[in-house]
């Protein structure tokens, strides 16, 4: 299960500096990470950024 939600973490190197980023979008990892330690819950982020899901979320938490 892990290394299936691994898979959603992608790096391209002319996408945001060459940073993780969530399923080749330019929603980096450290961004979603940013959002969480804020105090923002999972649910708030889903409604900012609808185009992502809960696994996306986990997957950054691995």
């Amino acid at each position: 299960m892990a290394k299936e939600l691994l898979k959603r973490i992608t790096i391209e190197a002319d996408k945001c500096g060459g940073k993780p980023c969530i399923r080749n979008m330019r929603i980096r990892v450290t961004d979603v990470l940013d959002m969480l330690a804020s105090g923002m819950t999972h649910k708030e982020i889903l409604e900012d950024f609808p185009y992502l899901v809960e696994d996306d979320i986990t997957a950054v938490l691995s």
